[in-house]
């Protein structure tokens, strides 16, 4: 250790660097974490999963009370928005976690190094003006907002911002245009819409959430239609203008056409995220990003650097926390002589939206590619705990393989959808099949019931549909 000021060094605390750092420090490695905002959790914690779930959390209870729900269930309200105190409890819930965080490191003994790292060599590296040199080094950047040409953030003047600004805004705005129908502008644009504005949604695919079960992406466009969000989909968004307190959109059809404008009072710029490598040096430790900007790494986390493992948003994969946390746990043991491994074929995702939307595996698009399947659907109409709860919004799918009956992918709108997949990616990762899950008790009345009556509709045998 006379060479080296610690065994492992992480760049970067945001859930994969504080998790990786922690689990390394664990396992006996002398450890330290170099992060340069004022607190630890990074994007996360700070301006990203936390705070937006708090103002999720807070509009639900708003607009249940301002639309009705309330009334349904006998409980007269007229509610007042106090936004101020709900900007302040989501402020609250920030402020706790990611001090909790300062106590875990305390606690581990891992060394907050305060600053933004740079490379100086293949085991060294520079922070607010010190070298330290490490036998690990991890990269655990994460990822910041992708700009879109044309259209100009300014968060402090709250025209058009980023999802940090649209955490921040000081009033409700009348109307919203969300650039984007990924899970980010969905969830914000959902917070606002709730709150009072108009909302409007404008994404250039053909529907709105990428990626997802195309039967979730067409049951969630058209849930949100009802909630009262508009779409301008296969629309590009060319320029924006501020004009006093107001932006002025240009748009355009996406495979060409005539252009319009579109005002609004507040724009949400909201077209994913890119991995944050600028800045790190990397040239100076020998690596290279891809044509995407992310390091390439083996399956154990290494790059071509022996010594430097990258871990989380920077590398290929879906950019989000809980895949970031479990490579950190697995880098940091790998780093340590033992064998971390994360099944990335088994990584849930989640959209906080009401009802939630969440899915793990395979598609049924994805999973017709690859051979024939056998596909169960159940509605949460159907289901008695989401009655009860005047939820009947959603379903559970379940698609699995029509010779093995192995689960191939789980997808489901509902209420508690976020809380729902856990069960499917435990069944997945044990190598279930619709059967296991369809012979498993269920309690009754459960919202989760809804997966077991999607696995019976897999061998054509469920009950209450």
């Amino acid at each position: 250790m006379a060479d080296y000021d610690y065994d492992v060094l992480v760049i970067g605390a945001g859930p994969g660097g504080y998790v990786a750092a922690i689990r390394a420090a664990q396992l006996g490695l002398k450890t330290a974490c170099a992060d340069g905002r004022a607190t630890l959790g990074g994007t996360c914690l700070n301006v990203g999963c936390i705070p937006s779930k708090a103002m999720l959390h807070a509009s639900e209870y708003y607009d249940a009370a301002a639309n009705g729900m309330m009334a349904k269930m006998g409980i007269d309200v007229t509610p007042k928005l106090n936004l101020p105190a709900m900007h302040a409890q989501r402020i609250d819930a920030v402020k706790g976690l990611t001090g909790g965080i300062e106590f875990l490191f305390k606690k581990n003994k891992v060394d907050w190094l305060k600053g933004y790292a740079a490379f100086t060599g293949k085991d060294s590296v520079e922070i607010a003006g010190k070298t330290y040199r490490a036998k690990n080094i991890i990269i655990a950047t994460g990822s910041s907002v992708t700009p879109l040409p044309g259209v100009n953030v300014d968060n402090d003047k709250q025209i058009i911002v980023d999802s940090t600004g649209a955490l921040e805004l000081a009033k409700v705005p009348d109307h919203m245009v969300v650039i984007g129908g990924g899970v980010i502008g969905l969830e914000l644009g959902s917070v606002w819409r709730r709150l009072g504005a108009k909302v409007t949604c404008v994404e250039f695919l053909d529907q709105i959430l990428p990626g997802m079960d195309a039967d979730i992406r067409k049951d969630a466009n058209r849930i949100f239609k009802k909630q009262g969000i508009e779409f301008k989909l296969k629309t590009k968004v060319t320029g924006a203008a501020v004009k006093g307190k107001k932006a002025v959109l240009t748009l355009e059809p996406a495979a060409g056409g005539d252009a319009e404008t579109l005002e609004a009072d507040v724009v949400l710029v909201s077209i994913g995220r890119r991995p944050n490598t600028d800045g790190l040096a990397l040239d100076k430790a020998g690596l290279a990003v891809n044509a995407r900007g992310q390091i390439e790494t083996d399956h154990d986390f290494s790059t071509q650097v022996p010594g430097i493992w990258a871990i989380g948003d920077v590398i290929p994969g879906p950019m989000l926390a809980h895949k970031a946390e479990d490579e950190g746990i697995a880098c940091a043991e790998n780093i340590a002589g033992q064998t971390g491994i994360v099944n990335h074929d088994v990584i849930p995702s989640v959209v906080y939206t009401w009802p939630e939307i969440a899915g793990v595996g395979l598609t049924e698009e994805q999973a017709r590619e690859k051979g024939e399947v056998k596909v169960g659907k159940f509605p949460m109409a159907g289901n008695s705990r989401a009655k009860t709860n005047h939820e009947p919004d959603g379903f559970v799918k379940i698609i699995a393989d029509a010779k093995t009956d192995r689960v191939l992918g789980v997808w489901c709108i509902a209420s508690v959808a976020g809380t729902m997949i856990a069960e499917a990616a435990i069944a997945m990762e044990f190598g279930a099949t619709s059967e296991d899950i369809a012979y498993t008790c269920h309690a009754h009345p459960t919202h989760s019931e809804a997966v077991k009556e999607a696995a019976m509709a897999v061998t054509g045998k469920p009950i209450h549909v």
